[in-house]
């Protein structure tokens, strides 16, 4: 189906809208001429195209039954551009969308990204077929010294990148926003290991803290960056990583809870109920986020909630959300942060979720943990697969679901009785313990191979081991297949 976008132009671009099912043009592709066959750009690319700023270009992300719009909102200055100049172009193949700054004179690539979003969640609920829905976006890269094309495209059901829309930028129009960020928080450094261009730069951004709650943010910032660098590959990688934070008091202590009936006017919009799940929470406010993230050098973003109740979120190219009150904070942050560095898929499929499932056909995920195809011939992590393990991979899935069954009941219950946070954590725990024994014990546990059961999907969908800490709550660590995907994202922003 095309779908619908708002024609017309603007004295900082021009929006060409595209039919979602055309193939794309070789001019606008994932890599370019500019790079080498490791995705490198060619010596001098980046001096040669862009100075060290940070471009960042809003808009609006409207659809519902009717198909999509894209909406400028402004083009502004982001700060000092703290990315890699060297690993321009991405060419690790991931998101649900991507953006691609073109020369629209030559048609080459000049930066891209993959990403995924809050509308692309959105859209895949039930939610999505009966009413209109917009959400807040941004894409940001160096800024450029001549006018280029950004084209935002979107996967199609053969999962293959499509035009969505194209935004055609001059620099030096009058409306583009030149000024300095304001800078709304105050930024302080847990550690760093060398210049924003050659590392991975994390920001943590505490949220529900109030003026007199700032030494707890900063002894949960510490205590959750310890907690990340205790599990592979951060722990060897920790010197390819920057990790700063920013200081936003909040008018009060906490977050919205509209489950409990608890609001809060947070100044990045963070509350828990995103898509009516009780425990989804996220920052919101896109606009304003961003605002308060411009202070600081940046390529992936922590929210840690002031709040005790079991949740948080995860979204590849934008944040990464956790209660840091929860007894559970540690997995809570480790986990989301999984989704939202190395665009790591839910491994689990017996809790409820928002999103709809029980398709008849499954496609292949786009994300790397995650596959439709077991067999050995085409199998994406197939290299990893240890010797002498049948594809697919037989695993005590029966023992396991009835088990899971068992918890969900319960916690079913619990959420009826609007029980204390206690007693989830006691019935986490519980779980965790269990399902640490059993699925340590099985077979194959411990090998690469392919599993039944992955991405809310419990047949299907197959992960790489039989656990992992995209698939439980045990504090097992990355299996081998993600823990490649990280290292992956880490070399595109770090290595030169």
């Amino acid at each position: 189906m095309s779908q619908k976008f708002s024609r017309g132009s603007h004295p900082i671009l021009l929006a060409v809208c595209l039919a979602a099912g055309a193939l794309l043009s070789a001019r606008t592709g994932a890599s370019s001429a500019l790079t080498d066959p490791a995705g490198r750009q060619a010596s001098g690319a980046f001096d040669r195209w862009f100075t060290p700023e940070t471009m960042r270009v809003d808009y609006y992300h409207t659809g519902g039954p009717g198909g999509e719009t894209l909406a400028l909102d402004r083009v502004v200055s982001d700060g000092a551009w703290a990315g890699s100049t060297t690993r321009l172009v991405d060419d690790t193949g991931l998101g649900a969308y991507r953006f691609l700054v073109v020369d629209p004179a030559s048609g080459e690539v000049l930066y891209s990204r993959g990403f995924a979003s809050l509308y692309g969640e959105w859209a895949t609920t039930s939610e999505a077929r009966t009413m209109n829905r917009t959400y807040h976006e941004s894409v940001r890269f160096p800024w450029p010294q001549a006018p280029v094309r950004v084209d935002l495209q979107q996967r199609d059901a053969q999962n293959r990148f499509v035009p969505l829309a194209s935004f055609e930028i001059d620099p030096a129009a009058r409306g583009v926003d030149r000024s300095e960020p304001a800078g709304r928080g105050t930024v302080w450094t847990l550690f760093e290991n060398g210049p924003p261009q050659q590392k991975v730069d994390l920001v943590l951004l505490g949220v529900g803290y109030t003026a007199a709650e700032m030494e707890a943010f900063h002894a949960d910032a510490r205590r959750l960056t310890e907690v990340l660098f205790s599990f592979e590959p951060y722990r060897s990688r920790r010197s390819d990583f920057n990790v700063r934070a920013i200081d936003l008091p909040a008018p009060a202590s906490g977050v919205s809870r509209p489950h409990a009936g608890k609001y809060r006017r947070d100044p990045v919009g963070t509350t828990y109920s995103v898509f009516d799940s009780e425990r989804y929470a996220l920052a919101l406010d896109n606009r304003a986020l961003r605002e308060v993230l411009a202070a600081a050098p940046y390529e992936c973003v922590g929210i840690l909630i002031n709040e005790a109740q079991y949740g948080g979120g995860g979204i590849f190219g934008w944040q990464a959300a956790a209660a840091v009150g929860s007894a559970f904070s540690d997995y809570i942050f480790v986990h989301e942060f999984g989704h939202h560095f190395a665009a790591l898929a839910d491994e689990y499929y017996t809790s409820p979720v928002a999103y709809e499932t029980g398709a008849v056909e499954l496609s292949e995920p786009w994300e790397p943990n995650i596959t439709a195809h077991p067999d050995p011939t085409v199998l994406k992590w197939g290299d990893l697969v240890t010797a002498g393990t049948p594809l697919p991979t037989p695993w005590e899935k029966e023992r396991y679901e009835t088990f899971a069954r068992g918890i969900l009941t319960r916690r079913l219950k619990l959420i009826e009785d609007q029980a204390s946070e206690a007693e989830f954590d006691r019935l986490f725990t519980e779980q965790r313990e269990v399902e640490q024994e059993m699925l340590g014990g099985m077979a194959f546990s411990g090998r690469v191979g392919a599993f039944e059961g992955a991405g809310y999907e419990a047949v299907g969908l197959y992960r790489p081991e039989i656990d992992c800490i995209m698939f439980t709550r045990d504090m097992t660590g990355f299996c081998r297949v993600c823990q490649r995907a990280i290292e992956r994202m880490i070399d595109l922003y770090s290595r030169p």
